[in-house]
């Protein structure tokens, strides 16, 4: 669940810089006496905090599965343990669906206000889960809950410990506002990610009403914004936690 002071405020973690990433080539090049623009792809990844909700007239995250299929695109879902539990034929359908499935903790709490016990109960738990009802390991994708803790040494070094790294945002859309339309969640998603440009990782969740059309319409105009959208683990580096 999300709260909204917490998703203004909050620490996000970064896509680190890497030589293999392509730069957008947007140079001019000559054809035919004439001069055209030469485009890119840049890489782009939609990652899915898929967990319970509290809001009403909620969405499904098997219309988000649906979008995603019809374009033909794989994406990132961190999932909710106790979501798991109670939703597992959808999580086999993620998994079904090629997605890449990391965790995203099972109460969905602030682990910074957690012991260090707490911690490891908790991610076990949720690995626990993942494993049991959609058949993959989540490791060694995680994100913390609310990305509550992404500049806390202690909680970083109790994921780490566990087997995990913490996989932040460049592109906060705040879908989960409930005013928000999904036309206006379409402009945010495509706007963000072209300021962040290479390597931009888009948050989004699975169960607001306006993400599935709001996505739909973003991978439809994919290749007019020259942006090839992909797996976390297809952007080719890793994610580390820094300061906004």
């Amino acid at each position: 669940m999300a709260s909204e002071t917490a998703k203004r405020s909050r620490s996000r973690s970064l896509i680190a810089s890497s030589s293999e990433n392509e730069p957008l080539d947007r140079s001019p090049r000559e054809q035919r006496g004439h001069t055209v623009q030469v485009t890119t792809p840049i890489r782009a990844a939609l990652t899915f905090d898929t967990e319970h909700h509290d809001r009403p007239n909620a969405g499904r995250p098997e219309l988000v599965l649906d979008a995603l299929a019809k374009a033909g695109i794989r994406a990132t879902f961190f999932l909710q343990g106790r979501w798991v539990e109670s939703e597992p034929s959808v999580a086999r359908a993620i998994v079904a669906g090629g997605h890449l499935v990391g965790s995203h903790g099972f109460y969905h709490a602030r682990m910074s206000y957690m012991t260090d016990d707490g911690i490891r109960h908790d991610i076990s738990r949720a690995e626990e889960a993942i494993r049991d009802h959609a058949g993959v390991d989540p490791r060694p994708w995680f994100r913390l809950p609310f990305g509550d803790g992404a500049s806390n040494e202690r909680v970083l070094a109790g994921i780490s410990a566990a087997g995990y790294r913490h996989v932040g945002w460049h592109v906060d859309t705040q879908d989960w506002q409930e005013t928000l339309t999904s036309e206006e969640l379409e402009r945010c998603i495509r706007q963000g990610v072209r300021d962040a440009g290479d390597g931009a990782v888009v948050l989004l969740h699975g169960w607001p009403a306006a993400t599935p059309w709001a996505v739909e319409r973003v991978l439809a105009a994919a290749s007019d914004d020259a942006v090839r959208y992909v797996r976390i683990d297809e952007l080719g580096v890793p994610p580390i936690a820094i300061l906004p």
